[in-house]
């Protein structure tokens, strides 16, 4: 980083008003050569801080449409009112597998506390705890809440009842509530629908099996499998003219918490079908995690995982 740079050059003399002046000459003369086009002193004072969002200069702005405009009014009014949220429970009702999916990583992603019960076939009930639940009501936490709603907007079918606590300004006292909203609501979300794959490595996988020739057959996050109190979505199912079955899961991520969170997601599932693909980048011991009693087929890979390999263990 430039400030790096600088401060590197300022240790090697004593700090004074005129050693800094001189370092931001040296460091100038430096950037011209390595970018072949005059650099100022004072250009680079200016950018030492400039990554600071304070500092940040607007370069490019995509003008609103005024109906963008209003569909944001519309959506941030509905967010505000979850503010005073103790509770929701959201009905996702019988969707397309892939919005599911997208639900469920925004309700990750934003750290909501949820308890999910259902199944793909009939829908899921979602019950979140609000931020007036918490015993501190947190800001953070009902824009959270707030910034699921988009999320939501994307699913085709869902309703949701949210239970309200509000202060009444002249008695002081605490008044219950009930907000309610649906997929009916006529609201426009400004988020993205998602990739049609979560990594590099998924990509590329279904790219080598469309190129292989075999009678199994790839799908994208068709099955939905539930477990008490959450939720797991393997990343492709193989199914076989025949009739037969497998799902699988692409373990490639290395975070501690997230390989137990996924292993025991695997014991609780009780799926006889499911083929696990490991990356052998992964320190499984390290993180805790044993493969010991896990009811899935293993698959391991280094860079890539190949389509090969994963026939290898189905026929």
């Amino acid at each position: 980083m430039l400030r790096e740079r600088v401060f590197a050059l300022a240790a090697k003399s004593a700090p004074s008003r005129e050693s800094t002046q001189i370092t931001l000459v040296k460091l100038a003369d430096e950037l011209t050569q390595e970018l072949e086009r005059e650099v100022l002193p004072e250009q680079v004072r200016e950018g030492l801080y400039a990554d600071l969002a304070e500092n940040k200069i607007l370069t490019n702005f995509d003008t609103p449409t005024g109906v963008e405009i209003i569909n944001r009014y519309n959506l941030s009014q509905v967010q505000g009112i979850f503010y005073k949220a103790s509770q929701l429970v959201l009905n996702a009702h019988r969707n397309v597998p892939g919005e599911y999916k997208l639900l469920f990583r925004y309700l990750k992603l934003f750290q909501l506390m949820a308890y999910i019960e259902g199944d793909a076939d009939h829908g899921f009930t979602i019950t979140v705890d609000g931020p007036t639940s918490l015993f501190n009501p947190s800001t953070r936490y009902g824009l959270a809440i707030a910034k699921l709603i988009p999320a939501l907007l994307h699913v085709t079918k869902w309703s949701l009842a949210a239970t309200l606590q509000t202060r009444d300004v002249y008695t002081n006292t605490w008044k219950t509530g009930r907000f309610t909203l649906n997929s009916e609501c006529g609201l426009v979300s400004h988020y993205s629908k998602g990739k049609p794959y979560d990594s590099m490595l998924e990509a590329s996988f279904a790219d080598k099996w469309d190129a292989l020739k075999t009678e199994w057959i790839l799908e994208r996050e068709v099955d939905l499998i539930p477990i008490p109190g959450s939720v797991m979505i393997p990343d492709f199912r193989l199914v076989h003219p025949d009739g037969r079955e497998f799902l699988l899961e692409i373990v490639g991520y290395w975070r501690p918490e997230y390989l137990q969170k996924k292993f025991s997601q695997v014991r609780r599932s009780g799926c006889d079908n499911l083929i696990l693909a490991i990356s052998e980048r992964l320190n499984l011991e390290k993180a805790g995690v044993k493969l010991d009693n896990v009811p899935a087929r293993i698959v391991w890979f280094k860079d890539k995982l190949l389509p090969k390999s994963v026939l290898a263990v189905i026929d």
